[in-house]
């Protein structure tokens, strides 16, 4: 009789041992945290601050102005946190004296000569705010607007979805954009950016990450020791203005040259003329003639915390900006004064003055068509 009931019971028995075993798929779904936190508000409406957490020593805030990256933490050699990017402790100061720290920016990253473009024989008139030309979509681009914004956990990730219409005529440009960019956060510490766009009617697109990087975790530090690799044969050489001459001049034996690693600060202050009108380097590097698949392009070392940054893009271009302007004035995160090159902008695009330059890659979205791009800032340490 106690056989029997062994016999009908054990099966059970293992069933239920087996099923309390078992990881709880809830548990595992994701490691990664994520929480929303007000920032402040504008107008009186509200900005949101959103704070992702893996477990391999990342911490990412975002907020909803400008889809801007407010803190970014990530592990040194010896595993100590710190954070590797410029920006503010408050939205008020983002509102009032921000040069795009950590920020989305469109329309059109970088410049347009005269700040005007011809599409489709009819001439578009757009803010003239840098030199007398048009820079990162005029007063008010993307990084000064409230995005939309949704906090979606997978089972890997974390991904802060941010939407935006811009409406025709606004900053000058024709058509009304319908316009996604979504942050992924993962725990192989590293931040994807997507963006998507579409339009009714022609217009120009062209978008970008505008984090400034100090991978000391020390923004007291200069930039100038940080080695720096862009794999690129080619970068476009600029006016007095810092508008492309439309020449696709060779990086070879030249201060412009990283195709291997090599400090910031070894020729940064070379009698060339080019470096002249940047004030240091504030150029774009050419990796293809049209968008690609998604490839490494460059790499930012720092030798003293170890910290690695690669990254990977489908653009075919990357302007490299070594904080020539910064100049002691903003006072940022926990009170630092944020002096002459303290940091670096890594900038993947289409090239700056493209829809005056036809031999430059096309910027122009037409209806019907979607614009799209992929970025990825990967952080580990060592080369």
């Amino acid at each position: 009789m106690k056989r029997f009931k062994l016999n009908i019971f054990l099966p059970l028995i293992l069933l239920i041992f087996a099923f309390c075993s078992a990881p709880n798929k809830q548990e595992s779904t994701s490691a990664i945290s994520a929480k929303e936190t007000p920032f402040g508000e504008i107008d009186r409406q509200q900005v949101m601050l959103y704070t992702i957490s893996n477990q391999q020593g990342m911490t990412v805030e975002i907020t909803n102005y400008g889809g801007i990256i407010t803190s970014l933490t990530v592990p040194d050699q010896t595993g100590k946190a710190g954070d590797v990017v410029l920006g503010y402790d408050n939205l008020q100061d983002y509102l009032e004296k921000s040069p795009y720290f950590g920020s989305v920016v469109g329309r059109y990253a970088n410049r347009i000569a005269a700040g005007q473009f011809t599409l489709n024989e009819e001439t578009y008139t757009l803010a003239k705010n840098n030199i007398g030309n048009h820079l990162h979509g005029g007063l008010v681009g993307f990084d000064k607007v409230i995005w939309d914004a949704n906090l979606v956990k997978e089972e890997k990730a974390v991904k802060l979805v941010l939407t935006h219409e811009s409406p025709d005529g606004h900053e000058g440009y024709p058509g009304n954009l319908q316009v996604e960019m979504i942050y992924t956060i993962d725990e192989t510490n590293q931040i994807k950016i997507d963006y998507r766009a579409t339009t009714d009617k022609s217009t120009i697109v062209n978008l970008t990450h505008h984090s400034y990087f100090n991978l000391t975790g020390d923004p007291k530090q200069t930039i100038l020791g940080h080695e720096l690799q862009i794999k690129s044969r080619y970068y476009l050489p600029v006016d007095s203005t810092l508008i492309p001459t439309g020449e696709f001049r060779e990086v070879a034996g030249t201060a412009f040259d990283f195709n291997t690693f090599r400090p910031i600060g070894d020729s940064i202050a070379v009698e060339d003329t080019q470096i002249k009108y940047g004030g240091g380097y504030d150029h774009c590097w050419v990796f293809s003639k049209e968008s690609g698949p998604l490839k490494n392009v460059a790499s930012l070392f720092e030798p003293s915390s170890g910290r690695l940054m690669e990254i990977l893009t489908t653009e075919p271009g990357m302007q490299f900006y070594s904080g020539n302007f910064l100049d002691g004035t903003l006072t940022g995160k926990g009170g630092v004064s944020y002096q002459y090159r303290s940091a670096v902008c890594m900038e993947t695009q289409h090239f700056p003055d493209s829809p005056n330059k036809p031999d430059f890659p096309s910027v122009v979205l037409n209806p019907g068509e979607v614009y799209t791009s992929s970025t990825v800032y990967r952080f580990s340490v060592g080369k």
